[in-house]
């Protein structure tokens, strides 16, 4: 089966709406399992592997969540294939490193993907639109119970769920919400929301998880702790703390057309000049300016419609998604890549009207200077 064929087109995936989805894009519950007097994947031999692979996915393939899913070896795919999947958040850029004895499980709705032997036998998880931290918990808890029936984990009455990172002991579940604060960076108070996140014990990451750029003021929000609170305890935790940065980033938008909204007007209007008219553009600047185009799309200086557009054309710019609307076999150099952006990105805006701030009932002319 051809991966790329399998997969939700990119304009359906960015039409799904959800709770809170103005600032949450998604919401992931995943859960660290591992087969008991079996070496994790990173200390056994590429026979132990192989064993746990062979052992794990027929079981996971005939979950009824699984029904009509896409199984491959990590081996058995390309270098671009390997990198839509990250892209798409489905699988982490470790997965992607591994090889023969490493692979995933994703079925057709793209709500559910388990990779096997990734850092630990299995990773599964469980997505969905907007703010569903509860609904993806138990849509995972009721995959994980079949799979305990079936197959048993690692277990310690002590210690709980046995993983290959100690930071998964116990409940092996990291719970975690992908925002979009372009308010709170913009009105400079992203910093002191994320120390503050992070004081309470949660952690902040970028847009491809640890180690890696908040591009496009998109933020990673997740627990760090999993022992000593229920899987439900964490759940609700994050959920009421995510509400609490919602609440923040609409208030900072609010305050910046309060107080500054000819600067707010400038940001939105330069990216979609720039986008709309560059012959040459990269990923990462192609990511903040359409992080702007989204913030004008929810306060009003853009049709709501256009939301899905821009979260599409997030999806599509990025280097292995651009890659397969152009090639599937050669692969583009980095100056390539940045033409044929520059090329999507005005060919696909070049029918949605000009920012309108007047829409948004004339704010910018009642400002005094000193609010800009």
């Amino acid at each position: 089966m051809n991966l790329l064929e399998f997969l939700i087109p990119t304009a359906e995936v960015c039409r799904r709406a959800g709770p809170q989805d103005r600032i949450v894009y998604s919401s992931r519950v995943r859960l660290a399992r591992n087969l008991p007097s079996t070496p994790f994947p990173g200390h056994g031999k590429k026979a132990d592997r192989m064993r746990a692979y062979e052992t794990l996915l027929p079981v996971v393939k005939e979950l009824p969540e699984m029904a009509d899913s896409m199984a491959e070896s990590m081996d058995h795919l390309t270098p671009l294939e390997k990198q839509v999947l990250v892209e798409r958040h489905l699988i982490s850029r470790d997965h992607a490193a591994r090889g023969a004895g490493s692979g995933f499980v994703l079925n057709r709705e793209e709500s559910f993907c388990v990779m096997i032997n990734e850092e630990d036998h299995l990773r599964m998880q469980a997505l969905r639109p907007g703010l569903q931290l509860r609904q993806a918990w138990l849509a995972i808890d009721a995959l994980d119970t079949v799979l305990q029936e079936r197959i048993g984990f690692a277990f310690s009455a002590e210690r709980g769920y046995l993983t290959a990172c100690p930071t998964n002991l116990g409940t092996g579940i990291r719970v975690s919400a992908m925002l979009h604060l372009p308010g709170l960076v913009l009105s400079e108070q992203i910093g002191q929301i994320l120390k503050a996140v992070n004081d309470i014990g949660l952690a902040v990451r970028g847009l491809y998880g640890e180690g890696t750029e908040a591009l496009g003021n998109i933020f990673q929000v997740s627990n760090q702790m999993t022992l000593g609170e229920s899987e439900t305890e964490i759940v609700e935790r994050i959920n009421k703390v995510l509400l609490q940065v919602i609440e923040h980033e609409e208030n900072a938008r609010v305050g910046l057309l309060e107080k500054k909204a000819k600067v707010v007007f400038n940001h939105v209007g330069r990216a979609y000049g720039i986008l709309s008219h560059s012959h040459t553009i990269s990923s990462k600047e192609t990511m903040n300016l359409l992080s702007l185009l989204r913030l004008g799309v929810d306060i009003g200086m853009l049709p709501a419609a256009s939301r899905s557009m821009v979260d599409e054309l997030l999806l599509i710019t990025q280097p292995a998604h651009l890659q397969t609307l152009f090639t599937r076999r050669e692969k583009l150099g980095a100056d390539e890549r940045d033409i044929l952006r520059a090329d999507v990105l005005r060919e696909r805006l070049k029918g949605l009207d000009r920012p309108d701030h007047m829409a948004l009932g004339g704010a910018g002319p009642a400002l005094s200077g000193a609010d800009i």
